[in-house]
């Protein structure tokens, strides 16, 4: 296709040349220029036609350059609103914090959850404060919906916090309605079992279980969760409560840290 392009612009220049020369008055010079208008024509259409797919390749070199600018500015787009979303929700948590802190008479202080302890066998989590932020060992933690766990062991920088479902946690606690008493143990499981409560105890399900005092750990009232199962044996001196814990120890993000656990607390449920 090229080389017939090339060879009728050859003709048309040879065409063009010959009429320019005023001497050329010959028969078989007019019957030669006689047949210039077709290729011409043809040329015409040839050079057209190119120039088309020169304009299509580069409107869709364009647009696809500009599809790209789009899909980049959605993205962007995207990413910003889920920034948006999680600080939307982290203000959400922190504004509960910041009500439990105005119901509370204790000095507290904020910490980030920054880590999570993988094993199946303990559970403790990671506080991004430590001794520089006057976080040490034996301080209870807490958040909006009840008791976290304990420190048990702090940095200069960071803390380790032994949660209330390991097995080695224990809070002295009462089941809100009745007064009962009993010791809240860790299960290695998302529940919590209520020891020592005796048989004939008026215990029922849906009771809150909150903390004592009594332990000298967790100040009195502190939400622990509610009872989700019980067990009497007839011929047992104890009665087997299953507790279900108010916090979701799975999503903690944020924590308080009571910096003055001995002083009083009021009674207190989410």
């Amino acid at each position: 296709m090229i080389g017939g392009v090339l060879i009728l612009i050859t003709i048309s220049i040879i065409a063009l040349s010959m009429t320019s020369r005023r001497h050329i008055t010959d028969e078989p010079g007019q019957i030669a220029i006689s047949f210039i208008p077709p290729f011409q024509e043809i040329l015409t259409h040839l050079t057209n036609a190119v120039q088309d797919v020169w304009r299509h390749y580069f409107a869709l070199v364009r647009t696809a350059h500009e599809n790209d600018q789009l899909r980049r500015a959605l993205a962007l787009s995207v990413e910003e609103s889920r920034k948006c979303r999680e600080v939307e929700l982290a203000n959400h948590r922190l504004r509960n914090l910041l009500n439990f802190k105005d119901l509370e008479a204790f000095d507290v202080l904020a910490a980030e959850v920054i880590g999570r302890d993988p094993s199946i066998w303990f559970k403790t989590i990671v506080i991004d404060k430590g001794k520089a932020d006057g976080v040490t060992k034996g301080l209870p933690v807490v958040n909006a919906q009840g008791i976290v766990g304990q420190v048990i062991s702090a940095g200069n920088r960071y803390a380790k916090v032994l949660l209330l479902t390991d097995p080695a946690s224990a809070a002295d606690a009462l089941i809100q309605r009745s007064r009962s008493r009993g010791v809240v143990k860790g299960n290695a499981a998302p529940d919590c079992l209520f020891d020592y409560a005796v048989s004939n105890d008026d215990i029922q399900i849906g009771d809150w279980v909150i903390s004592s005092g009594l332990d000298g750990v967790y100040p009195k009232g502190l939400a622990i969760g509610r009872v989700s199962r019980l067990m009497r044996p007839d011929d047992d001196l104890f009665q087997e409560v299953i507790v279900s814990p108010s916090v979701d120890f799975e999503k903690i993000e944020e924590v308080l840290i009571i910096l003055n656990p001995g002083n009083p607390g009021e009674e207190r449920i989410p």
